[in-house]
């Protein structure tokens, strides 16, 4: 089976709530899709990753998996009481933040978001970003809202700094339904489309 094919399935799966394929079949899938998007030097545009995505699974960093081990073997799904969803968008505004990135996560009435810019570069399909702000809500009340350590003036350097000294993700798979990228920190992961 196409391993694209493989990565839209999970992802609809897991939306779906129906049966998941296996941690190992996701983990080779995302390696040769990660490899035969090197080899065909395939690129994509940041709103192809516009929207928001739920994450479904995850390998961990390199050094949490030599922690971890055979906790983490090659990946896990994402338990489904931990609702964590990454949105990014293009600000409609001027703005000193073009592109938004807004990472939320919510287990039954907490929820946590924090949000800050992204920058995409197209020749390496490199999403750099940085959170900046922060928003803690229980039961719909906002207990905090602000920036987070010198979250301000963070935002206004973010796009004169090199990407090598920001947190990113390197897509190699952006699909109708799953998006699949590597983080900084050598981690795996695959988000399914909610919106």
């Amino acid at each position: 089976m196409d391993k694209s094919l493989v990565l839209e399935e999970v992802a609809k799966a897991y939306i779906n709530k129906t049966n998941l394929p296996s941690a190992t079949d996701v983990f080779t899938a995302l390696l040769e899709s990660e490899k035969s998007c090197k080899l065909e030097k395939r690129r994509y545009l940041f709103d192809a990753v516009e929207g928001t995505w739920r994450l479904i699974y995850i390998t961990g960093t390199q050094k949490a998996q030599s922690r971890l081990g055979s906790l983490l073997n090659q990946g896990r799904y994402l338990p489904r009481l931990f609702n964590i969803e990454i949105t990014y968008c293009t600000n409609p505004e001027p703005s000193p933040c073009p592109m938004e990135v807004k990472n939320r996560v919510r287990i039954g009435s907490f929820q946590l978001t924090v949000t800050g810019p992204v920058k995409f570069l197209m020749r390496k399909n490199i999403l750099g970003f940085d959170f900046t702000q922060i928003q803690v809500q229980l039961f719909g009340a906002t207990l905090f809202q602000g920036y987070i350590q010198k979250g301000k003036e963070r935002e206004i350097r973010f796009y004169e700094e090199k990407i090598g000294k920001q947190a990113f993700f390197t897509y190699f798979y952006i699909g109708e339904s799953a998006i699949a990228a590597r983080g900084r920190g050598g981690g795996l992961a695959i988000w399914g489309r909610i919106q």
